[in-house]
């Protein structure tokens, strides 16, 4: 596997573009080698459950906020990009305000795993999550956090 044969900073560098927690970057690269793609997964996983909120809130500042299209062209931008594939230009205003409200309720970004997933399904989901308590929501953006990770760890692996 190639990310075994990768030094311990090019090896972070390249699990930061799936999880910008440093915490969690560097616990899945100590644990190297990895005898298979599945061991690597098992231990990113342990890794990302194990993460306190604020390695959480760090791997949030990454994040663009859902309906912004983040320009670059590096990995984590077209990542983005294509996770929100379903957000059109119509539905950006109605994505800023919700954005804005969960943002002043919450302190942090709107998280939710994008991918295969539409403008309105997404703008519902961050509508319902307004009424949760706090650490209910972080409970939640810590699983979206997880999805996300998993879902780019794979993409990083091909």
């Amino acid at each position: 596997m190639r990310f075994n044969a990768l030094s311990r900073a090019e090896a972070e560098a390249e699990l930061l573009t799936c999880c910008a927690s440093r915490r969690w970057a560097a616990a899945v690269a100590a644990r190297r080698p990895y005898g298979s793609a599945a061991d690597l997964f098992a231990a990113a996983d342990a890794a990302i459950r194990a993460l306190d909120w604020p390695d959480v809130e760090e791997a949030l500042s990454a994040h663009p906020r859902i309906g912004d299209r983040p320009a670059g062209d590096d990995r984590e931008s077209t990542w983005s990009r294509g996770e929100q594939s379903g957000v059109g230009d119509a539905d950006r205003a109605a994505l800023a305000e919700g954005n804005a409200a969960y943002e002043e309720r919450f302190g942090h970004v709107f998280l939710i795993c994008a991918s295969g997933r539409g403008a309105g399904e997404m703008l519902a989901e961050l509508r319902a999550r307004l009424a949760n308590d706090p650490g209910s929501e972080r409970a939640v953006v810590h699983g979206e956090l997880i999805k996300i990770t998993d879902l780019r760890l794979r993409k990083l692996l091909t």
